[in-house]
């Protein structure tokens, strides 16, 4: 790999862990960038994961102090996201490279629009607390919805703590902090999960990762300090936008 390549990755890294620390989304900018460099799109999502996982322990960090209130249900919930994890993982590398290329615009555009949507879902699950008993009444519901939200994590990813907030916020009765660290502790969970399988997998590109680490880092670290400085919505529709021009790129190729 050329050095251009090797520089343009790095800065779409650190692109993506500032958006994840402000907004989300980051998956946007680095998964079409890989694509681009010609890595093929099974190693580059494989890849995506494995690199992005350090990122995302800021975030469940800083919310560390809701852990005691979330435990019990972290019990219950830690083993499906991790089984669902690599249940994703185990799906996408048994998907061959031509079935998921005929894929990707269709998975990029609905982790965009789930992106766009990400503010009317956080209202909904604010509006929505209080009147679920899911929970309780029906508890095989709640691990079936995070189940299936951990598999689609372990095979795609972007848009996976829209998903997670929304069926959190469907099947819990708390708080939206509350609720939050639990979206971002099962988020972790699943990337961990599906990053620990793809490690062995031999589709991880580890050159690519590694330098996709220190960028996300770097850009989490530079998100983190401008966090009051910038609006998180004006970023997240500048992602949007990104993301439905790339997806448009793919539908228009295939």
């Amino acid at each position: 790999m050329s050095l251009f390549n090797e520089v343009l990755i790095f800065l779409a890294a650190v692109a993506a862990g500032f958006i994840n620390a402000l907004a989300g989304g980051g998956t946007l900018v680095t998964f079409p960038v890989l694509l681009a460099v010609g890595i093929s799109p099974i190693v580059a999502n494989v890849t995506n994961t494995v690199a992005l996982v350090p990122g995302t322990i800021g975030g469940m960090w800083s919310q560390r102090k809701d852990f005691k209130s979330q435990y019990q249900r972290l019990l219950k919930l830690l083993p499906v996201a991790i089984i669902g994890g690599v249940s994703g993982g185990l799906l996408i590398l048994n998907t061959s490279e031509s079935a998921f290329r005929s894929l990707i615009p269709y998975l990029i555009l609905a982790a965009t629009l789930l992106l766009a949507a990400q503010v009317q879902i956080k209202n909904w699950v604010v509006a929505h607390i209080g009147h679920a008993h899911n929970e309780q009444h029906n508890p095989i519901l709640m691990l079936s919805l995070v189940f299936l939200a951990a598999v689609y994590g372990g095979y795609f990813g972007a848009g996976l703590g829209v998903i997670l907030m929304a069926v959190l916020g469907y099947v819990t009765d708390d708080s939206m902090t509350r609720l939050n660290f639990l979206k971002q502790a099962l988020g972790f969970a699943v990337n961990l999960a599906a990053a620990i399988y793809f490690a062995f997998s031999g589709k991880v590109d580890w050159m690519v990762a590694l330098v996709m680490i220190f960028g996300s880092l770097a850009g989490g670290l530079i998100g983190g300090k401008l966090a009051g400085k910038i609006k998180p919505e004006m970023l997240r529709w500048i992602v949007v936008s990104a993301g439905l021009i790339a997806a448009t790129i793919f539908f228009l190729k295939e």
